[in-house]
Formats: C-alpha cells, sequence, structure tokens
C-alpha cells in the first residue's frame, strides 16, 4: 500500500508499515533513556506510535487530546505541500472549520502548563 503524503490533521489516519518500523526503531533507541512518561495525542496514529515504540516497558504512554496537531479543518487529509505551503495564511486566521496555528499553540501550551497539576509527577527540564 503506498502511503499518502497528506497532512491528516485531525484524521483518524493508520501508520504506514515504513510509521510501525521507525515507531520500533524509536522504542529500540529510547526506552533506556530514563523517560519517566511519553505523552501523546489521542489521535489513533499517535497512540499506535507510542504503544509500538513503549508497549510492554514500564513507560506510561498517556494521550491528551490537547497534543493534536493543527485543525486543518477542511483542509484535513489534503497533500500536505498545499496544506503547508499555505501555513503563513493561517497564523491567525482559523483554516475553514479547523483552527490557526495560534489557536493550535494555546491548546498545547495549556497541557503543559497542567503538567505539574498531575498527582504523582515531578518535572524537570534537562
Amino acid at each position: 500500500m503506498k502511503s499518502c503524503r497528506c497532512a491528516t490533521g485531525w484524521l483518524p489516519g493508520r501508520l504506514s508499515e515504513r510509521g510501525r518500523r521507525q515507531a520500533t526503531e524509536l522504542g529500540a533507541r529510547r526506552r533506556a533513556d530514563g523517560i519517566a512518561a511519553v505523552f501523546t495525542s489521542d489521535l489513533a496514529r499517535s497512540v499506535e506510535t507510542a504503544g509500538i515504540a513503549f508497549g510492554g516497558s514500564a513507560i506510561p504512554v498517556l494521550p491528551d487530546w490537547r497534543l493534536r496537531e493543527c485543525d486543518y479543518g477542511q483542509l484535513n487529509g489534503s497533500p500536505a505541500a498545499q496544506v503547508h505551503g499555505q501555513r503563513a495564511e493561517y497564523v491567525d486566521t482559523p483554516y475553514p472549520d479547523g483552527e490557526s496555528w495560534r489557536e493550535a499553540a494555546a491548546r498545547m501550551a495549556s497541557f503543559v502548563a497542567d503538567l505539574p497539576l498531575l498527582p504523582g509527577w515531578e518535572f524537570t527540564a534537562r
């Protein structure tokens, strides 16, 4: 199956064979790095990536919807070159039926702001 060079956005999407192989390689490289937790978006392809890379380890995988990529609205699933070629137009203006890059950044910032509130977790910058 040929993979699409699409900006999947908030569509479910699936990992390609290459993506699954890269997730396996990621886990092999990073499992022993002392990672306390893996935070991922709740989209299936992100959860699948984290599951392949860190599944079966003691590292918890914690999905959160706020870690989703930008919602391209009507352009979700469009060719990546088209979507990303127009990126500057959507810094402050939302994609049609989607969000702006600034809104996406604010959503992700709200996740980061909540990290210290997680019970039992201590986060330190390295």
